[in-house]
């Protein structure tokens, strides 16, 4: 499989954790269809750990647990499919998942075969009780073999938390993409420090293998399976925005049956997608020089069409006025040259500056503009 840009979709874990069942499954794929999610480029529906039954079957097949999805896997499925949505599962390379279940450690290229038959689309792959014995590098390249000769496009999603300096070797694995983070948390200091610790490896993603920075918490709001502190809206406005910017995976994982107006603005807000989704899937570029700093950061990325897009980011507690130097991106003082911005959370037309553009930001918030530039 070759993917050209950032997946979207929605995971379970975030929210669920081990409660999950074929009813959810079944109504988030249609709240995923009703809500927009899905027309807005959200397409996989993707199952995390606890799905199985604690043990193999009598050829050592995977099973489903039959409490939790009495129709079994093929089943559900089918009724993603039917609503126009890709199906995801989750497995482990080591002998257990995460939560204690049946990894597929020397399974690999049967329990593909299994994910095949059962019409899986998407395979998030971890990294729990991994034999220590076993090079990790060499286990995804397995993995990956298995998928490819299941009969069926699978997107090959590898999460071993950036272990063995993964951002290295995962696309000559035959990963589409992987994680480089520990898990995130639902509050902003987990949000900022992931996101401050791949500034450095923004560039370790491209067509073909995006480095993921861990599935959304924007509307979770404290409740759920990670739901540490929670956050507020101003901070799941930067969360959703550095994600975007950074062109990543996007994987939701509130509960979006029960999105909040301001929760579904944001998740389908589609200039920001836009800039996720941007057809050259060039990364962003930290701006530095007068008026930046750590707890300030400045982005600018450059977007398809001769176009730009440009962020700031309050880190800090209280109100900041944050300074956008245009000469830091290249552009001359000459006046006949300048950019033309555009609000993305808005859609309002800023004005046309040449410059520097001064910004006041509230705290954990952030500033997010599109940029054209004009020449007079």
């Amino acid at each position: 499989m070759y993917v050209a840009r950032p997946p979207m979709g929605w995971n379970s874990w975030n929210t669920f954790g081990e409660n999950i069942d074929e009813s959810l499954i079944r109504e988030t794929a249609d709240a995923m269809v009703d809500t927009g999610l899905r027309d807005a480029g959200y397409t996989y529906l993707v199952i995390d750990d606890c799905w199985s039954q604690k043990e193999r079957g009598p050829q050592g097949e995977l099973r489903a647990d039959e409490r939790k999805f009495p129709n079994g896997m093929k089943a559900v499925a089918d009724y993603v499919h039917s609503k126009g949505l890709k199906f995801g599962m989750y497995s482990c390379d080591g002998v257990l998942t995460c939560a204690g279940y049946p990894g597929s450690y020397g399974h690999e290229f049967q329990d593909a075969r299994t994910f095949a038959e059962w019409g899986v689309d998407f395979l998030k792959y971890d990294n729990c009780y991994k034999t220590k014995s076993m090079n990790g590098e060499l286990l995804y390249r397995r993995m990956s073999m298995a998928l490819k000769a299941s009969g069926r496009d699978i997107l090959f999603s590898a999460c071993n938390w950036g272990s063995e300096q993964s951002w290295n070797w995962m696309r000559s694995a035959g990963a589409d993409m992987y994680r480089s983070t520990g898990d995130i948390q639902d509050n902003f200091e987990s949000v900022r420090n992931i996101a401050e610790s791949q500034v450095d490896k923004l560039c370790c993603s491209a067509p073909g293998c995006f480095n993921d920075l861990d599935m959304l918490v924007v509307g979770m709001y404290g409740k759920g399976n990670v739901g540490v502190g929670g956050c507020n809206d101003a901070e799941y406005r930067s969360h959703f925005a550095m994600w975007c910017l950074f062109g990543v995976p996007l994987m939701i994982g509130c509960d979006i049956r029960n999105m909040t107006p301001q929760t579904a603005s944001l998740l389908l807000n589609k200039e920001l997608i836009a800039i996720d989704q941007d057809p050259e899937v060039r990364p962003p570029y930290v701006l530095t020089g007068p008026g930046t700093s750590k707890v300030e950061p400045m982005f600018f990325r450059h977007l398809s069409g001769g176009e730009y897009a440009m962020a700031g980011f309050n880190l800090t507690d209280k109100p900041r006025d944050v300074h956008f130097m245009f000469t830091e991106t290249g552009l001359p003082t000459d006046p006949s040259v300048a950019f033309e911005l555009t609000d993305v959370f808005t859609g309002e037309r800023v004005g046309v500056y040449n410059e520097h553009l001064c910004v006041p930001i509230g705290p954990h918030d952030c500033a997010m503009f599109r940029a054209k530039l004009i020449v007079r």
